[in-house]
């Protein structure tokens, strides 16, 4: 019903992570979940391919702009949401996605780098909307956030975003040693060895939380709208970018 990217043009920005936290929140809420995995580091197939069955999760794989239209109609018609993770860098690819979405979040770390590759993803929703009459909802949430302090730098993208009056989750990203564990041990949060302790469950309360957010900002019911193939005009997407 709802497609939601994760998009930033900086590599390392936690798109990946923001992505199997909502997914696995999402499947643990009995929704059925299809990830099109657009990264050439296909980290999020690389976790899925080393976890247990999951009968409700799918995982798409070698996607480009010239596919991904056809992929994202068939799989919003037979999943309950469809999340795009996409690369680390500005091609077509990001365009046709962003395009094609109900909902973009933009992950961003505390640095004016990860800062820089989320503006150009929020610029180009902005020419998307004055140039093409494209309006697409979009967030930014903060990741890999020091749960113990705000660093000055931080503090400073929180004000850029403010000022450009771009809205930013209520809920970050942590930094949790659980979040890397998932990876590495190819499970969701909750089927961590440690997710009972204080840790785990404080991973595990930060991600229910973020999901909260998302679903809140997402309407689910008007997610597939009659006017979508119209609507999206990726020839114009493209050229964006």
């Amino acid at each position: 019903m709802a497609v939601i990217t994760f998009a930033n043009t900086k590599g390392g920005a936690g798109k990946t992570t923001a992505a199997l936290l909502l997914a696995t929140e999402l499947l643990h809420r009995n929704y059925r979940v299809c990830v099109i995995d657009a990264d050439p580091q296909r980290w999020f197939s690389k976790w899925y391919e080393g976890a247990a069955l999951m009968p409700r999760l799918s995982v798409e794989t070698y996607v480009s702009a010239p596919t991904i239209q056809k992929i994202v109609h068939e799989r919003r018609s037979q999943w309950d949401f469809v999340i795009v993770d996409l690369p680390g860098l500005q091609s077509p690819l990001l365009a046709s996605a962003v395009g094609l979405s109900d909902h973009v979040i933009v992950p961003i770390q505390g640095s004016s780098m990860d800062a820089q590759g989320g503006a150009q993803v929020l610029d180009l929703l902005r020419y998307l909307d004055r140039k093409a009459g494209i309006r697409i909802p979009h967030s930014v949430v903060l990741s890999r956030v020091n749960p113990a302090i705000t660093t000055r730098s931080m503090q400073a993208v929180k004000r850029l975003l403010s000022e450009q009056d771009i809205r930013v989750f209520d809920t970050p990203i942590a930094e949790r040693a659980a979040f890397r564990e998932m990876f590495d041990m190819h499970r969701p949060l909750r089927k961590l060895d440690n997710a009972p302790t204080a840790g785990g469950e404080k991973a595990i309360l930060n991600a229910r939380a973020f999901a909260d957010e998302v679903l809140s900002h997402v309407n689910i019911g008007k997610a597939a709208a009659p006017a979508y193939a119209a609507r999206r005009n990726l020839q114009t997407l493209e050229t964006a970018a």
